[in-house]
């Protein structure tokens, strides 16, 4: 078992302002103990951060592709590492004219298509390309991390994992917040930074500290009360998603398989910690909308 686990709060544009915040932490038994957190601020560091040596793992909260349902329509290469070095060879410009001539071809209020991995952990649809831009954050990332040689359980069929170890999984830190509380927990907006979104805060990081029925996950938060702190009082709330991050991708080293489907499909992948449907969603069904 994999003990260092790392969390990354991930951003297509990293700059000092607006960092990459990555959650440094070890996994022991069930619990994922908080070490520290740091920012990177440019895309230098952050590739000595991938090039590291293992073993590690880690949940890095961007996609790490497009739904399946997209790529087919334009017939883009559909072998995941293919796709990869492909996609993030493209102008975002023409891939932004690519993704809105495709909404515009759909019936208002079902522009957009989603990976089956989406619907179960309620997240954005992996081709929005603005509010929030995680198809720019699949075009910065997902390159990087399979130039630097990481594995991608799920996405690298008969690859086998270097001796290195070290692995990359996609987390979503909205999903396990949203299982303890409803409520909006940070904002970028100043003005927005209130007594009620910190409260929301405390409750998640509260949530997290056992394992159970409140988060999830099978692992629980260890974390001094500085860093506890540390973690109520950011408003932006990058500390504590890097640490979901963390602690979903250390949920997921316990389980068979990561978690994963067993029909996983090859080159959409699946989020850690969001267990299969009992029905697994096609996201090509929407073509016939």
């Amino acid at each position: 078992m994999i003990s260092r686990v790392y969390g990354i709060d991930f951003s297509s544009a990293p700059t000092p302002r607006k960092p990459i915040t990555i959650a440094i932490g070890e996994l022991a038994g069930t619990e994922y103990q908080l070490q520290q957190v740091v920012e990177v601020g440019d895309w230098s560091q952050f590739d000595d951060f991938l090039n590291h040596p293992g073993p590690w793992l880690a949940g890095f909260d961007l996609p790490f592709s497009l739904p399946r349902a997209l790529i087919e329509h334009y017939r883009w290469p559909t072998q995941w590492p293919v796709f990869i070095r492909w996609y993030g060879q493209q102008p975002r410009a023409e891939l932004r004219l690519a993704f809105k001539m495709f909404c515009d071809a759909r019936p208002v209020g079902n522009k957009f298509v989603y990976r089956k991995t989406d619907r179960p952990a309620g997240s954005s649809p992996a081709m929005r390309w603005t509010n929030p831009p995680v198809a720019w954050m699949l075009h910065a990332g997902a390159p990087r991390i399979l130039h630097a040689g990481l594995h991608l359980p799920g996405l690298m069929e008969g690859i086998d994992a270097p001796a290195q170890r070290r692995i990359a999984l996609e987390a979503y830190p909205g999903y396990t917040a949203r299982k303890i509380t409803r409520h909006s927990y940070k904002s970028d907006d100043p003005g927005k930074h209130t007594q009620e979104r910190r409260d929301a805060r405390r409750a998640i990081v509260n949530g997290l500290l056992d394992t159970g029925l409140a988060s999830g996950l099978n692992v629980g938060l260890g974390v001094s009360r500085a860093w506890k702190q540390k973690l109520i009082d950011d408003p932006k709330g990058d500390l504590l998603d890097a640490v979901i991050c963390g602690l979903q991708a250390a949920h997921a080293s316990l389980e068979k398989n990561f978690g994963f489907p067993v029909d996983i499909d090859p080159l959409e992948g699946w989020i850690a910690s969001v267990p299969p449907p009992a029905q697994d969603y096609d996201a090509r069904q929407d073509l016939d909308a």
